[in-house]
């Protein structure tokens, strides 16, 4: 396999962010341990940064950084991105169209021609669904989704329909069990 592709390969495999044994890695490479860690040196000298462990358990894991490095999309990963930020941009989430469109706009600046042909096809023929509902402002949407992940209550005020004020303590979580449903 030649160097370039082998080092974007195993970007693409760190990108997942799991930890990945250092024997799993080189067997997928078709490397020696020696080269992959030559290639995860390469890396980190693009400005990647990936996380070493040592010992039986030991392995690579690609960690968050101070700034965003760039990614490696599959085709059908790049255009759900681009069909989501499209959806985003007429949403119901408070503040988020304009930078969903100018997001959209530098992706489809990247995207290969027959991709931004399928980008293209599926904005055309997919009818935008006017939001009339309720709009939700993005910081609420990130305390509540603090408050699953947290398994942390939420207590908060409203009105009833017929415009009397109440207050609720709930427990939000993360989807719902079909059988519970």
């Amino acid at each position: 396999m030649d160097p370039t592709a082998r080092i974007l390969r195993l970007l693409s495999l760190l990108q997942t962010y799991r930890h990945w044994p250092g024997d799993e890695l080189s067997d997928r490479l078709g490397v020696s341990p020696r080269t992959l860690r030559r290639d995860v040196d390469r890396l980190r000298d693009l400005g990647y940064p990936v996380d070493t462990s040592r010992g039986t358990g030991g392995g690579y894991q690609l960690s968050a950084g101070t700034r965003i490095p760039p990614l490696l999309l599959d085709d059908e990963e790049a255009v759900a991105i681009a069909v989501g930020l499209r959806t985003a941009a007429g949403g119901g989430v408070t503040g988020i169209e304009e930078t969903s469109l100018q997001a959209l706009a530098k992706l489809q600046q990247v995207l290969p021609s027959r991709l931004r042909h399928r980008v293209s096809a599926f904005t055309s023929s997919a009818l935008p669904v006017p939001f009339h509902g309720p709009r939700v402002d993005p910081d609420v949407l990130t305390l509540i989704a603090g408050a699953c992940r947290d398994h942390e209550r939420l207590r908060f005020d409203y009105r009833t329909h017929s415009g009397t004020a109440g207050r609720r303590t709930v427990e939000p979580c993360v989807g719902v069990d079909s059988e519970l449903a």
